[in-house]
């Protein structure tokens, strides 16, 4: 883990402070959208798309990237969509080749299309590998057309090279989007805040999925460049690692370190210890920041029982709350930014 430098240490104190009055005094963030009845889901807009989308988003890992779990998964998706979630997140190389969070998310999109909008993403860097997974996509999520589409994983800017260049996969984003397979698009990344940068400065994006958490200023902070930037260009703002897979919740029990090793070995980080925050905290950090919602993975019913309550009962957070919710982060400020450093998966 690298030392804070001057910038970072900024973050701590004056990053937050900017943070509230992107907010404003009576609390509200850019992408606010008119409240609801009480008792039901927050929303935001999703941007310059106009969606009101809840605080709260289905993250289609977790549960739902399990193959042959049918009678887990497909149940988590219906009991999402009767508490109000109307957004659903997914990718096509969740779960392997065999993509069944894409298959669990479709057969539930199948009779109740209308509730959602639906994300989905491309890993492939070239224009035709694109819209072969698109195809793909479609057919697995039993829709016509997917309503966010994102180009997946932009860490380096060797990826952003890739994806520009002629044959690259922003061609295929631009012709699926002319010949409407999709509504809009995206980008998604966790490792560099650079990379993501640059992407949006070369193509009008829509909306961007970016790995940010509690722990997010001690290393590599996404908060300090790009939220800016995207907020600038009206994006849809999407935060995703939220709890960093239970790595920064104080409930997180690491696996016997054997066990992680071969964990390590298929692409895994080894975590020593628990993390410092409750799911509370570590959620309503995030959505302190002026983002349009936040996916989370689920692994059962009860976490997304809670994850909907937590998201119903948010109040924005006071910059002295934020500022000491980040600083219990710090000793386990590594294992929780894990991706910031590889992201193997």
């Amino acid at each position: 883990m690298e030392k804070l430098d001057g910038r970072r240490t900024f973050l701590k104190t004056g990053g937050l402070a900017a943070a509230s009055l992107m907010i404003g005094v009576s609390g509200a963030r850019p992408n606010d959208a008119p409240p609801g009845p009480a008792g039901t889901m927050p929303t935001r807009n999703l941007g310059k798309t106009g969606h009101p989308v809840g605080l709260f988003s289905l993250g289609g890992q977790g549960v739902l990237e399990r193959s042959n779990n049918d009678a887990a998964a497909i149940p988590i998706i219906e009991r999402a969509l009767d508490l109000g979630v109307n957004y659903i997140d997914t990718s096509s190389i969740y779960g392997g080749p065999e993509r069944p969070s894409e298959r669990y998310i479709g057969q539930v999109l199948k009779r109740r299309r209308k509730e959602t909008l639906i994300g989905t993403k491309s890993k492939e860097r070239t224009r035709e590998g694109s819209l072969r997974m698109l195809e793909q996509s479609l057919r697995l999520l039993q829709t016509d057309v997917v309503d966010v589409w994102q180009l997946h994983d932009i860490g380096t800017m060797a990826d952003v090279d890739e994806v520009f260049a002629k044959g690259g996969a922003v061609e295929a984003f631009q012709q699926a989007r002319e010949q409407k397979m999709v509504r809009f698009l995206g980008i998604t990344g966790h490792h560099r805040a650079e990379a993501l940068m640059e992407c949006i400065r070369r193509f009008p994006f829509d909306t961007v999925l970016m790995g940010i958490n509690a722990a997010d200023v001690h290393s590599h902070s996404f908060a300090a460049e790009l939220l800016p930037l995207a907020l600038e260009r009206r994006m849809g703002i999407i935060a995703m690692k939220v709890p960093a897979r239970g790595r920064i919740l104080a409930s997180w029990t690491p696996p016997p370190i054997e066990r992680q090793k071969r964990m390590w070995e298929a692409g895994a980080n080894i975590t020593t210890k628990p993390g410092t925050l409750t799911m509370r905290e570590a959620f309503h950090w995030v959505l302190s920041q002026p983002v349009s919602t936040a996916i989370i993975g689920i692994d059962s019913l009860a976490q997304l029982e809670e994850n909907v309550a937590l998201a119903r009962e948010f109040t924005p957070l006071s910059e002295a709350q934020m500022a000491a919710i980040t600083e219990k982060t710090k000793p386990v400020a590594e294992q929780a930014l894990w991706f910031r450093h590889f992201e193997r998966a």
